[in-house]
Parts: structure tokens; C-alpha cells; sequence
């Protein structure tokens, strides 16, 4: 007997993306979208009982980088763990297209130090079958995955692509060199990129120190190239910045979106140095968006935050003599001798002599630094510090860190948050999402593979704001889902998802969310190469379904790939009657 539907959700609690009040019904998905919402009299091909969990949109993460892991890989893990079923990539001006042959290893180094994925693991895993932005695109277009992708043309590559070693010194683009960026940006967008993305942060370096190519791009060559998706019609912008001079640099940013007219989103984050300097975008922020400016903030829910191990990219003993004697052993071997009280002296008693940059300084913070627990906290309070451990206890950070390092078989982490954390706590985070013109971002999934696991942002979000947060105000339910489906879509032009009503994608969750919970941070060996990666998983989401196709179940995927690549905006469904 047909069905009359391809599924059925029955019973749920709905949010449904529009910040209304959750309402119990059924949901029904035909041919990929939703065709009815309320009480659904036929059968589905497949139905999933979603009595006493919530049914909401599935998640539009806009801030990923699987522009290589797109190429190897149909599961774009971690995030689709995390009920994300559309993600956009190419962010913070580095991707792998446009690109000459010649360059390829060029921009290989440029992703290793910007985003932590090892040189092997991208040399061995990209394919390469691209020279254009347009090929690239060509060359995903046949791949399955188990959400969909966006993709974003990286300044980075179409700088060096356009200008060379001039473009990788960082010299400054003529005439010729932006009238040839806007025409290939043009391209890029008619061929179905989302937008142009571009950084213009120090802290975005090649693995050999070198700062991104585009850190001072001037005014000029950013506008031309906005001007260069004005002329397709279409696109979004992406920058990340230092913001140095805040006010010099909002304002350009906002010359640039009077000019173009195109859409623009940058990210926010509370720096530890300038705590407060956030609040002042906002303002900035709120004065544009009052103006009729399409600007919005990406901002994070929880601290970005770097993890320190042995089996990852530092820990506070990497630049200790004794430890290197012993880091390109074998894993088990290396606890073994780590455990060794001889080694355990020697190692305790070093001097580690202070270096500038992050490497030289953080993995010794001791003063924000906590213990990553089988339950983690991204809220911890000052008297969970490995200092204020230290002192209780009676004996040296290195000692805590140390011991907590060497458990779960060598496997410990240590946790810094470094950014949205100045103050001990999530209060920047709580006044920013509350924001109108901000919306999450920031996971980076697919990125920072030995350092950074935040793709489970949008797990953490409802976990913490929603219902466990004990050390200020939470946020409801509805709004945050709001933020992290329907505004997210909108942020990039994504209109035909993040709502739950019919003629909108049949992307959806299904979750248990007293139940919902994430695992720790652990490291997978899972990469080209055998390279390693830190992932994480979460309990409570029941389903994720793609496209009207259940692809995850409890965490597991079923096999089922329905996501593929979007080619640029996705226009507003035309309205459906409801059954």
C-alpha cells in the first residue's frame, strides 16, 4: 500500500524556528520537504514516535571549514553529531580554490597554521581535480554527504591565485589585481558560491609564521571585490579582524556594505585584553542595522577554548628537553616513560624558558586553565583553576597538570578558555546572543584538529542556555533554537530552511532534551594519513533527519547520505496548504 507521506514525526513537542511558544504536532515530509504540520491523518514510509521530546529544525552552522574534509569524506563529523544539517565552509579567507598547481603546497601550510590540520593529512587527502573556484565546485557537485554545504570563495587563494608571491607577501593590490578579483569573485558566485570570506587577524599565520595574505588588504581591493558579487546580484561577505582600531575598522566595514549592498557578517568574540571592547561593536552594530545595513555578528555560546594533551598539538611540556626526548615514540610508550618516576623528576624540575605567541605562553597559564572532567564545564568557576588546585593541594601547577594528563591511559586534557571567558564567566556570551543582530557561529568544525573542538556548539547552546545554567540567566528555548536554524539560514541566504512549516526543507531533530548531554573531547585517528583529530560526541539527539531522510539515530549514522552542495542562495518556498 503507498504511503502517503516519506515520514512522519509523531507527537512532538515543536520549536519550530520562529521564536513562537513550542506546540505539540505531528510533521510530515514528502519528496524531501515538509508538507504538514499539525495532526497528520496518513501514514509515513517511516515514522519516528517523538512523544515527550522536541522536534525543531535542523541546525544551519555558517562558520565550518570542511573545505578540505568535503573532498575525502560523506560525514562531515563532528558536526552532524550535533544536528547540524547545512553548513557553510570556506570561512576566515582560507580554502584550497582558486589555486595553480604550483601553489598547492602554498596553500596547504596557509590552512595547517590558520586552522591546526596537518600538512600529511591535506597533502594525501585532497584530490586536487580543480584549478578555478568554478571547478571546485564541479568537483563536489557529484559527492554525497550527510548534510548539505555551502561554500565560501577564501580571499586567501584568490589573492595568491590573482597576484602571486605580491599576493602572499601581502603587497598591495593595483588596479589590475582588483579588477581581476572582482571578475573572478563575480564568477565564483554566478557558479554557485554563498559569498567571499576574508581574514584580517594576526593570529591567522602559515605553519611557517607567516601572516595570511590578506591581513592588510586595503579598502580598495575588500570594496572591489564586494563590488565584484554586487555586479552577480548576489553573495554574502565574511570577515574576521583583529579590530585594532575598532572604530577605523567598523567603519570600513561599513563603507563597504553601502557600497555593495551585499550582506555582511563578522565575528564577535570578547578578547581577555580589551574585555569590554566587544560592547562597543555592538553599539556600532546596532547603528548600522538601525541605518537598513544587512550587518550581523557571529558570536559564540561558550568560551573558545584550547585543549592541551599528549596526544595532541601542545602541552605544557612540549618545549621542556626532556619531553621532546621522548614525543615521536610510540603513544603507549611515552605514557610508560612519562610514568616513570626518574622521567617524572627530571620532567617537574625544568625550566621552560618563557617564548612570545601563544605556543610559548598559554600552555602555561595556570591561572585559566582548568581540567577537562568526563563531563565538561565550559562555566567553571575560579577555584577549579589548575592554580587555585595547585594551592589547595599544596604543590606546583606542573603537578596537577601532570597527573591529570597521565589519566585515562595518558589521554587527560587541560581546557583554556582564551576568548569569551576575560571575566570567569559567560556572561559576554549571555549579553551577545540576547543581541538582535547577532547570531551563533564560530564552531570552526572540521578545523583545529588537534587543538579546538567546538563543533558542538549547537549542542552546548540548548544544554547550557537553556536549561543547566546555574551561575546567571538562561535564555528560552524557542530563541535559541530561532538563533541557530532560522537566523543562521538567513545570515547567508539560505531561505528555504530553518522552519518547520510546509514547503521548507525536511531537515529536523528529534530530542530527548532531558537527556541531552555532551561527552567529553577525545581523539580520533581518523584523517588521511592517519592523521588525528579531536572530536565529540553528544547523547539525547533521538534522530537527525536530511532532506526528509533519517541519517543519524542515537548518535549512529544509518547510512543514508541525502546532503549534497548548495549552489548559492536557496529562495523562500512558495507557501503549501497545510493538510
Amino acid at each position: 500500500m503507498e504511503r502517503a507521506y516519506d515520514l512522519v514525526i509523531r507527537g512532538g513537542q515543536v520549536v519550530d524556528g520562529s521564536g513562537a511558544d513550542a506546540f505539540e504536532a505531528d510533521v510530515a515530509v514528502k519528496d524531501g520537504r515538509i508538507v504538514a504540520v499539525g495532526r497528520v491523518a496518513g501514514a509515513g514510509a517511516e515514522e519516528v514516535d517523538a512523544r515527550g521530546k522536541l522536534v525543531t529544525p535542523g541546525f544551519v552552522d555558517i562558520h565550518t571549514h570542511y573545505d578540505g574534509q568535503v573532498t575525502w569524506d560523506h560525514r562531515l563529523q563532528p558536526s552532524s553529531w550535533h544536528g547540524v544539517t547545512t553548513a557553510v565552509m570556506g570561512n576566515c579567507g582560507v580554502g584550497f580554490a582558486p589555486c595553480r598547481p604550483d601553489d598547492h603546497g602554498r596553500l596547504i601550510r596557509l590552512m595547517e597554521g590558520v586552522e591546526d590540520i596537518p600538512f600529511p593529512v591535506l597533502a594525501e587527502g585532497l584530490p586536487w581535480n580543480w584549478e578555478t573556484y568554478p571547478d571546485y565546485l564541479e568537483s563536489l557537485k557529484e559527492r554525497a554527504f550527510d548534510i548539505d554545504i555551502g561554500a565560501q570563495l577564501p580571499h586567501a587563494a584568490l589573492r595568491v591565485y590573482v597576484m602571486g608571491e605580491r599576493g602572499a607577501n601581502r603587497e598591495r593590490a593595483d588596479e589590475a589585481d582588483i579588477a581581476a578579483m572582482a571578475a573572478l569573485a563575480k564568477r565564483a558566485v554566478e557558479a554557485g558560491a554563498l559569498g567571499f570570506s576574508t581574514s584580517r587577524t594576526l593570529n591567522h599565520r602559515t605553519s611557517d609564521g607567516q601572516p595570511t595574505p590578506t591581513l592588510t588588504a586595503g579598502e580598495d581591493e575588500l570594496t572591489g571585490i564586494a563590488m565584484g558579487l554586487a555586479a552577480a546580484g548576489k553573495g554574502v561577505l565574511q570577515f574576521v579582524s583583529d579590530f585594532a582600531d575598532p572604530e577605523a575598522e567598523f567603519a570600513m566595514l561599513r563603507r563597504i556594505v553601502e557600497r555593495s549592498g551585499r550582506p555582511l557578517s563578522f565575528s564577535l568574540l570578547q578578547g581577555h585584553r580589551a574585555p569590554d571592547g566587544y560592547r562597543f561593536l555592538l553599539q556600532r552594530l546596532s547603528e548600522a542595522t538601525a541605518a537598513g545595513l544587512p550587518i550581523r555578528a557571529q558570536v559564540a555560546g561558550r568560551p573558545v577554548g584550547v585543549l592541551f594533551g599528549f596526544e595532541l598539538t601542545l602541552n605544557p611540556f612540549s618545549q621542556t628537553t626532556t619531553y621532546q626526548e621522548i614525543a615521536a615514540v610510540p603513544f603507549g610508550e611515552q605514557i610508560a616513560r612519562l610514568r616513570d618516576p626518574a622521567v617524572r623528576a627530571r620532567l617537574l624540575s625544568e625550566e621552560v624558558e618563557n617564548r612570545r605567541g601563544f605556543a610559548g605562553t598559554q600552555p602555561r597559564n595556570w591561572g585559566q586553565m582548568y581540567l577537562m572532567q568526563s563531563e565538561p564545564d565550559y562555566e567553571p568557576t575560579a577555584d577549579k583553576t589548575v592554580e587555585a588546585i595547585a594551592a589547595a593541594r599544596g604543590v606546583d601547577p606542573e603537578v596537577v597538570a601532570l597527573d591529570h594528563m597521565l589519566t585515562n591511559d595518558g589521554r587527560g586534557m587541560l581546557y583554556l578558555p582564551f576568548l569569551n571567558y576575560g571575566h570567569g564567566s559567560l556572561d559576554p556570551s549571555y549579553e551577545m546572543l540576547q543581541h538582535p543582530d547577532c547570531v551563533p557561529g564560530l564552531s570552526d568544525g572540521g578545523a583545529h584538529v588537534g587543538m579546538i573542538c567546538d563543533g558542538s556548539f549547537p549542542t552546548f547552546n540548548l544544554i547550557h542556555w537553556a536549561r543547566d545554567r546555574s551561575r546567571g540567566p538562561r535564555l528560552r528555548l524557542e530563541d535559541l533554537v530561532r538563533g541557530q536554524t532560522r537566523r543562521t539560514a538567513e545570515t547567508v541566504g539560505l531561505m528555504d530552511r530553518g522552519l518547520i512549516a510546509p514547503g521548507y526543507r525536511g531537515d529536523l531533530n528529534v530530542i530527548d532534551f532531558g537527556r541531552l548531554k555532551l561527552h567529553a573531547p577525545q581523539v580520533a585517528h581518523d584523517l588521511p594519513a592517519g592523521g588525528r583529530r579531536l572530536i565529540q560526541k553528544a547523547d539525547g539527539i533521538v534522530a537527525t533527519i536530511v532532506a526528509g531522510q533519517v541519517t543519524y539515530r542515537d548518535g549512529e549514522p544509518t547510512g543514508a547520505l541525502p546532503g549534497r552542495l548548495l549552489r548559492g542562495a536557496q529562495a523562500e518556498p512558495a507557501a503549501m496548504a497545510a493538510e
